[in-house]
């Protein structure tokens, strides 16, 4: 990718450059680094918390929503800067910025977002916790009655929890656990040296611990406050200098050399563990932490001071989501019920084989219920008729019922293989224990393919009806987990195509077997069809509008990162097609640059729920085409996983998406957040009188139970 050879900066192109002026499409002046549109990504969220017409609890879903996103940035994304710069195998950003240069400028936009997030708390959210009653207080806050029940507990509960752990020429210095919190001590036993020491803060134990408080109110303290209060328990006779908070953020990557494994199952187990002791890429403390602890904290962990982040509350944010435990329905969204199509209520009890003989079935959640997904696996698991089940398993969440039907299912004598993919990035372990208790009983489990993750939902039903044998298929764009159907937006459909199935078939072949396929009859499969099938859409709706003139392109997913696919999206909007993007985090592509994408309007859609299906539709001079799946734009899907995207060509359907869900998403306003050219994004705005139009709000009114 080349800079601009223009000499127009791109600031003259968003004012209004003549087309002529516009600089070549691999210029690096059209493209934004994606680090730092995830982080602007994580500032949309932080308005979500900001925003005062959220319920006041779950304003604290999204600080936590935040913090665990942030700490996730840190193990994956500037861990791998770090390791560029370590290994010196640096690379260029899409928009070439260098390694170190990248890291800086995170740096700054950090450490701007967190002194926001902990103004937010001490200036309005803590405020407003109080007003209603629900006190979060500091040591010096407590009466006497709530410092008596807070060493009350101290002493039975958590003491006998905590390992001090001193650091000395017999004791080195302890190895910190990535996200761990930790309470480090300096203490003298009068000979004037001064001694460190760290205590772990248990996170098997209750982060707020509750004091009393008056009638209908409630207050807590923060558990690692009380372990300060009470450390000298902890260090009898020894004079306490000084005590802190801090926490440590870990690179959390796997590395995995599977060409040179002979068991994949035994090496992820073998990283998952080495990934505990990989470098520290970020040390958080309390803002009064001395130099000093500070300069012994970041020598022993191999840090820079550019590593350490100030804070001025409490550490690690993510612990605020404990706050939507309390029983506060008027502090919270309203419950909302999925709905269950009417059709799909009877045939769990009955046949469903034959409803979606009748049609294919497309479920929207969570708006329309997760069951009948359940429901489809339940019945072919004891169903006389059918023979085999197959899958793949990504992310399925504990006490999943879809295990307990394959469990069933081999109970009942079917045939199940599973391929489940050990490397999706932290669920390794949950992962790793499901395999092997579907193993344990008879599944066929495959653990994932060399070199690539396999990322497709895809399951199989094989069933003997008469003489012939019919395949029943659901394939989605989320998990097979009911706890995040419930909190996801995703599209699943069930149809039994006999196209889809062989397709389907032959992919699991591929998967379990050996197999040197790379082209299919209606399926789109990365790594081998998949970005091809995009880009051939794309040319034809170019060509479509040159006929017609009403070329239009809507993509809905979570990133767009790819340079050659933003490329083919600049060059539709060239040829004057309309795109519209509903992009919910890193969007490398920039919109409304004249003379390259005038045509191209970005937007991203926040809400209650988190925007998670993928859509492609292309207008098609009429013929529209839709494709659903659990692929994104990124390189990483298009060329290092196996990714599925699969056609929706029932009628009844097609208009369902075009004319109900996307139109939805198109109209929104309240979750919407517009792109501009620079890489920034601006609500829409109000307007008197008006009430901006939410698609989520819609949804739920149209297809809650």
């Amino acid at each position: 990718m080349t800079s601009s050879s223009t000499g127009n900066p791109l600031s003259r192109l968003i004012a209004g450059a003549e087309p002529a002026s516009a600089p070549p499409l691999d210029s690096t002046d059209l493209y934004i680094n994606r680090d730092l549109s995830l982080l602007a990504f994580q500032r949309r969220v932080f308005a979500e918390a900001a925003n005062v017409s959220n319920p006041l609890l779950e304003r604290f879903k999204f600080i936590s929503i935040l913090g665990s996103n942030i700490d996730e940035f840190f193990m994956v994304r500037v861990a791998g800067l770090w390791q560029q710069i370590e290994t010196r195998n640096l690379e260029l950003s899409i928009d070439g910025k260098s390694p170190g240069v990248q890291l800086e400028l995170i740096r700054q936009d950090v450490t701007a977002l967190m002194d926001e997030i902990y103004s937010l708390w001490r200036d309005e959210l803590e405020p407003a916790l109080r007003k209603a009653g629900i006190a979060i207080l500091a040591l010096q806050d407590l009466n006497p009655k709530q410092e008596a029940a807070a060493a009350d507990y101290f002493h039975r509960i958590v003491y006998p929890v905590l390992t001090p752990l001193a650091v000395d020429p017999g004791r080195p210095f302890p190895h910190i656990s990535n996200l761990s919190l930790n309470v480090a001590a300096i203490v003298t036993n009068g000979d004037g040296v001064e001694r460190f020491a760290r205590v772990k803060v248990p996170g098997s134990l209750p982060q707020l611990v509750p004091v009393p408080a008056a009638p209908g109110e409630l207050a807590f303290i923060w558990l690692e406050q009380l372990i300060i209060d009470n450390v000298g328990t902890l260090f009898p006779e020894m004079e306490i200098v000084e005590t802190s908070v801090f926490h440590v953020t870990r690179d959390a990557e796997l590395a995995i050399q599977e060409l040179e494994t002979d068991d994949l199952l035994e090496s992820i187990q073998e990283a998952v563990w080495r990934r505990r002791f990989r470098d520290a890429v970020r040390l958080q403390i309390h803002q009064t932490m001395s130099q000093k602890l500070i300069d012994l904290l970041t020598t022993n962990l191999e840090l820079d001071h550019n590593d350490v982040y100030r804070v001025d509350g409490p550490i690690d944010l993510s612990r605020f989501r404990v706050l939507l435990n309390l029983e506060r329905p008027e502090l919270k969204d309203k419950p909302f019920t999925p709905s269950v199509p009417p059709g799909l209520v009877v045939a769990a009890k009955s046949d469903m084989f034959a409803l979606i003989q009748q049609s294919d079935i497309l479920l929207h959640h969570p708006y329309e219920s997760f069951q009948p997904v359940v429901d489809f696996l339940r019945v072919s698991a004891r169903d006389p008729d059918v023979m085999a089940i197959k899958m793949t398993l990504y992310r399925v969440g504990s006490k999943s019922p879809i295990v307990e039907a394959l469990l069933e299912a081999i109970e009942n004598g079917k045939q199940v293989a599973v391929l489940v993919e050990l490397k999706a990035r932290f669920d390794e372990e949950s992962n790793i224990e499901w395999a092997q208790k579907l193993e344990a009983e008879g599944v066929h489990v495959v653990y994932g393919l060399l070199g690539l993750k396999v990322h497709a939902k895809l399951a199989m039903v094989v069933r003997r009806e008469g003489d012939a044998i019919r395949r029943y298929l659901h394939l989605g764009t989320g998990n097979y987990n009911p706890q995040t159907a419930r909190l996801y937006t995703d599209l699943d459909l069930l149809t039994c195509d006999e196209e889809i199935g062989a397709d389907v078939s032959d992919l699991f072949n591929h998967l379990t077997g050996y197999s040197a396929k790379k082209s299919y009859r209606k399926l789109l499969v990365a790594p081998h069809s998949l970005r091809g099938g995009l880009e051939h859409l794309i040319k034809e709706e170019i060509i479509e509008h040159e006929k017609s003139g009403d070329g239009h392109i809507i993509l809905k997913m979570n990133a767009l990162e790819d340079p050659g696919m933003i490329r083919w999206l600049y060059e539709a909007s060239r040829a004057g097609v309309r795109v519209d993007l509903i992009v919910r985090g890193v969007c490398s592509l920039r919109p409304g640059i004249p003379g390259v994408s005038e045509n191209i309007r970005v937007k991203s859609i926040l809400g209650r729920f988190l925007e998670h299906s993928r859509i492609f539709y292309f207008r098609n001079g009429g013929d529209e085409k839709i494709y659903l799946g659990s692929a994104d734009m990124m390189p990483r899907n298009l060329n290092r996983r196996v990714e599925v995207l699969y056609p929706i060509e029932a009628p009844k359907l097609l208009r369902r998406l075009r004319s109900e869900i996307l139109q939805r998403y198109l109209d929104d306003q309240a979750g919407s957040w517009l792109m501009a050219a620079n890489g920034t994004f601006s609500r829409v705005p109000e307007q008197p009188g008006k009430k901006l139009f939410s698609s989520q709000n819609w949804f739920m009114e149209h297809h809650g139970g």
